[in-house]
């Protein structure tokens, strides 16, 4: 019971830890300081250790739950954040202007 609980706490740690970034980059529609690269990796990741969990929890007849939510819940955000990357580009970027000073 014990190790239920502490599976579930840890789950939704894990699941939360990325959603700070994907409100962050909601309400600042900026992503230019994720990188591709990291994107990729997360997302490939959680595809790959989200099958494994899974083929191997049919092979041993048992479940996860707290890891399914975990590994569905930061695939969801990984996809916004990389839909975000692509899609908002960069608004940051100031033009160089010279601006004269008021006299």
């Amino acid at each position: 019971m014990v190790n239920e609980v502490i599976g579930w706490f840890g789950a939704a740690l894990f699941a939360i830890c990325a959603l700070p970034q994907a409100i962050k980059t909601f309400k600042t529609k900026k992503a230019d300081d994720l990188s591709w690269l990291f994107l990729l990796l997360w997302f490939f990741g959680e595809i790959f250790t989200f099958a494994y969990l899974i083929i191997d929890d049919i092979k041993i007849n048992t479940t996860h739950f707290p890891l399914y939510i975990n590994y569905f819940f930061n695939t969801v955000i990984v996809i916004y954040l990389m839909y975000a990357k692509k899609v908002y580009k960069s608004g940051a970027k100031i033009k160089n202007v010279a601006f004269k000073k008021a006299a």
